[in-house]
């Protein structure tokens, strides 16, 4: 199955869950989550829930969250893109906030997005990579059904910046993270207790300084 058919899949079987970045000055953390292919702008139907869950687990502190702003296509040609906008959304909230953490994430062609961002040369193009002054600033990276594994590589071992910082699903049959079959399986990251896990992992990155 392609990826712009799993996409299919998303855009036709889901009802996306349309979200917007907060509005609060300099929070404690910032989430920034690429959607993926075919979901409405927004945070879709991983990021929403992830959001909402690290929230939950950092209660004393204040998280906003920021869409990427992208095409995510069927094409698969706006990763690229995508990646520039969230390198440049930590460049300016960094640069307005000094004291703010950053989780960096995303969901199929949004872990693309990722990836690129990362500094990890991926098959969906290229974009601006977050700059070395801000590395340390990104504790936490949450990817689900990241494309990046049908190459046989993961972010923790393609980037030796970012690798211990990254937690990774990819559910069983997955095709577009497992060379798999079963297009459902790419849709239920958000049922399946990944996007708790995830929250955690970066819940606690973040408790970690």
């Amino acid at each position: 199955m392609s990826l712009a058919g799993v996409g299919a899949l998303g855009a036709a079987g889901l009802s996306l869950l349309p979200s917007t970045a907060s509005a609060a000055p300099c929070p404690d953390v910032e989430v920034v989550f690429a959607r993926g292919t075919g979901e409405a702008p927004g945070l879709g139907i991983t990021g929403t829930p992830l959001v909402k869950d690290i929230k939950s687990a950092l209660p004393g502190r204040t998280v906003s969250s920021y869409a990427v702003d992208y095409a995510a296509n069927f094409s698969q040609t706006s990763a690229g893109p995508g990646a520039t906008d969230m390198t440049n959304r930590v460049r300016s909230t960094a640069a307005d906030c000094p004291d703010t953490s950053f989780v960096l994430g995303g969901y199929s062609q949004g872990g693309s997005v990722t990836d690129i961002a990362l500094g990890i040369r991926t098959r969906l193009g290229t974009g601006r990579a977050i700059p070395a002054g801000l590395v340390g600033r990104v504790k936490a990276v949450v990817v689900f059904g990241n494309p990046l594994r049908l190459s046989g590589r993961t972010i923790t071992s393609a980037s030796d910046t970012f690798g211990s910082r990254a937690k990774e699903f990819c559910n069983t049959g997955d095709p577009v993270c497992g060379n798999g079959r079963n297009g459902a399986a790419h849709l239920t990251y958000h049922l399946n207790g990944s996007v708790e896990q995830g929250a955690r992992f970066a819940a606690e990155r973040i408790g970690r300084g």
